[in-house]
């Protein structure tokens, strides 16, 4: 009785692991090798630098008015460039920055009289003088620290993004669905800025504008040359494959050679430390105990 119950349970447990493999093998979705287009549309979408249109209050325009009037005539432009440094931060438009200098150039006058009305006299207007302009241009010096900061991440991304490149073009991809990959799977800078490329060629520029438009976003030599390589790839008929693998090396030499160069430098660098902070501190522990026994011995001779 119990022999044919175990043989009755093995085989429910046969049968049972049977019709769920066809139950699963029917089921079963293939999982795509990478992210579809709707998927990167919508990748590229979360990572655009989209310009805040809503118009400024009456304060805040005022505020700039008053900041393009103490402002010469070409700040427009360098502010425009130096946002374009610093990735074109969101919501933060030129005529925004501008207004943000107006309201810092207020606060910091406001700042600087109530440290003044300490003294009283004409020091309330000397020290609100000097508030607002280290205020005024505080928003300036943050700008040009964040725009070499992303240059400087742009560069570090730059050979990765490269070997990327010249791995999905190889695979058989084009180059814009190669420049598409790098902004999906990358993180940074570089990945915005092929965003950034693929979104203008959808709204109508060629590659060849799209690429030149990145080259004048950025302060980065080699990024400038592997546009140009590019753009010259395209217009000669060369394989697009062989520039970017030249590229990709070169990439990677050139990353090698700036570590080298600040490995040569760090000598240099430790110099001042080093005699400023260490070297007394030694001098202090060698030299200490023999010259408190030199002066212990002759405070005991008698002259």
């Amino acid at each position: 009785m119990s022999s044919s119950l175990t043989l009755a349970v093995g085989l429910g447990s046969v049968g049972l692991a049977i019709a769920l493999g066809i139950v699963a093998l029917f089921t079963k979705q293939e999982k795509p090798a990478g992210p579809t287009p709707e998927e990167t549309a919508i990748v590229l979408q979360k990572r655009r630098r989209d310009v805040y249109e809503e118009p400024l209050p009456t304060v805040m325009v005022r505020l700039r008015n008053l900041t393009q009037t103490l402002t010469p005539n070409s700040y427009g432009a360098r502010l425009q460039r130096r946002l374009d440094l610093a990735g074109n931060p969101p919501n933060l438009p030129a005529e925004r920055f501008m207004a943000l200098k107006g309201v810092a150039l207020v606060f910091g006058a406001l700042i600087g009289g109530i440290i003044g009305t300490h003294s009283g006299g004409f020091r309330v207007f000397l020290y609100a003088l000097i508030g607002a302009a280290v205020a005024f241009w505080l928003p300036d010096v943050l700008l040009r620290n964040a725009g070499e900061h992303r240059q400087e991440k742009l560069l570090n991304s730059l050979p990765d993004a490269m070997d990327m490149l010249t791995v999905c073009v190889e695979a058989g991809l084009g180059f814009d669905g190669a420049l598409g990959r790098v902004a999906t799977n990358l993180e940074g800078p570089m990945a915005q800025e092929c965003a950034r490329v693929m979104q203008e060629m959808q709204f109508g520029k060629s590659r060849t504008e799209a690429m030149r438009a990145l080259a004048d976003r950025t302060d980065v030599p080699e990024l400038r040359s592997f546009v140009s390589s590019m753009i010259q790839a395209g217009e000669l008929g060369i394989s697009v494959g062989v520039v970017l693998r030249e590229q990709a090396a070169e990439m990677r030499i050139r990353r090698r050679q700036r570590a080298e160069e600040k490995a040569q430098k760090l000598p240099v660098k430790i110099l001042l430390p080093l005699i400023t902070c260490l070297l007394p501190a030694m001098f202090v522990v060698v030299l200490g105990p023999a010259l408190i026994k030199i002066v212990d011995t002759f405070s005991k001779l008698n002259f």
